[in-house]
């Protein structure tokens, strides 16, 4: 029988998940709840076997979702009880200080996790309730927090920390934290083999761009700094979030525009970086509108690859150069537009960039740079759901974690 692993990944108001077979790495049923405790009536789609299936109805909050996600399995398949579940396995944006590894879910680490809320306010809540949930609805198979700020916990002192007063940074656990860390060491792992190249002493930036956006530095594998901090807010230019920003700024809009703490998060958030800019996250619909003429488009374009390079150029200073850089995640993997743009940004390097293969759409990783560019490019598709499946199944096989947290039925 094979072994799998339900990955679940729940936000404040959705829950995606996918059934992952951990032999051959692919997903065997995936899905999506949508509007949860929303006023209009949610969403479900459950796939499996190239068959897709839909139903809209309210939905009152993650129980009501997840039981109903369970009775998908059942009535339109894989049954969970036939297709051979060992663990369920949670995507949690921030582990902090506390969660250096994955950890068994229980009363205590539940807890934990909705404790960090305070450093991730709209991810750890919602995550820590669908484990909670989960745990009662599946009781007998173990459950696993995978932390997506645990690859950055091995960050150097010298990249982690802030310059603040060490007091007050000691006392609030105020550091760099990281995110999209799973995605990064996934990312990070697959690239000697498919570049032909030994892991040890291979230097590598990853960028892993979407609506989300990350870069990061790693040294045989190893992450020595990236562009997330404290929180998700740190960092390049995301769908909805400013990234890097002149702290003052916060001061300023206080002193003169009266914003409040949780406008100007909101602000900060959801209401800067290309929607704030142009007015659109998704990036295709910013180039129709840099197609069209539209220069506020045209501008946040040159500003979402500006700050990228800004990154590529300070990580390969710090790394005494750079042997591959690779892209990842929606973005990355899917807009052979900005890819070549950070590309042309980087000709003067020796960067070459095989135009053929960038502009050809693939699901497969592949390298897009020509033999004798300085820095191979590569383009790698992300797959957390199964970094997070192997996490998951090795601590469900040991039946405790590493902070003496054990497994009980």
């Amino acid at each position: 029988m094979a072994k799998t692993v339900l990955v679940i990944n729940s936000g404040s108001s959705s829950i995606k998940y996918q059934l992952v077979d951990l032999e051959t790495g692919e997903g065997l049923a995936s899905g999506l709840v949508e509007k949860i405790g929303e006023p209009t009536d949610g969403h479900y789609k459950h796939e499996y076997n190239g068959e897709k299936h839909e139903l809209e109805e309210p939905i009152h909050d993650h129980e009501q979702g997840l039981k109903r996600v369970l009775g998908f399995f059942e009535q339109y398949g894989p049954k969970l009880s036939e297709a051979g579940i060992v663990a369920v396995g949670h995507r949690v944006v921030q582990g902090g200080y506390i969660f250096p590894k994955p950890a068994l879910v229980t009363d205590k680490t539940i807890n934990q996790v909705k404790d960090l809320a305070v450093l991730a306010p709209l991810h750890n809540g919602p995550e820590a309730k669908g484990a909670e949930v989960m745990r009662q609805l599946l009781p007998d198979v173990p459950q696993v927090f995978v932390f997506d700020s645990s690859f950055f916990f091995q960050l150097p002192a010298e990249a982690s920390t802030y310059a603040l007063n060490k007091d007050i940074a000691e006392q609030y656990h105020i550091r760099r934290y990281g995110a999209h860390g799973t995605s990064h060491e996934y990312v990070g792992s697959v690239v000697p083999d498919i570049i032909g190249k030994p892991a040890e002493g291979l230097k590598q930036i990853v960028l892993h761009i979407g609506n989300g956006a990350s870069a990061s530095a790693q040294i045989s594998g190893k992450p020595i700094d990236t562009s997330m901090g404290l929180t998700p807010l740190e960092g390049l230019m995301m769908g909805g979030r400013t990234g890097d920003i002149d702290p003052a700024a916060v001061f300023h809009l206080i002193r003169n525009a009266h914003m409040s703490v949780d406008e100007l998060d909101t602000l900060f958030n959801k209401r800067s970086g290309l929607t704030g800019m142009c007015g659109h996250a998704d990036m295709r619909e910013v180039h129709k509108l840099v197609a069209a003429g539209d220069k506020d488009a045209k501008l946040a374009l040159d500003v979402y690859v500006h700050r990228i390079i800004k990154y590529v150029g300070d990580f390969t200073a710090q790394m005494g150069g750079v042997d591959v850089i690779t892209f990842t995640a929606g973005v990355g993997e899917n807009d052979e537009i900005v890819r070549k743009m950070v590309c042309d940004r980087l000709a003067p390097f020796g960067v070459k960039l095989d135009e053929e293969k960038n502009n050809t759409r693939s699901k497969q990783p592949r390298v897009i740079s020509t033999p004798d560019s300085s820095v191979v490019i590569a383009v790698v598709p992300t797959n957390e759901e199964l970094a997070i499946a192997r996490k998951s199944a090795t601590i469900a096989a040991e039946g405790k974690d590493s902070y003496g947290n054990e497994f009980t039925r």
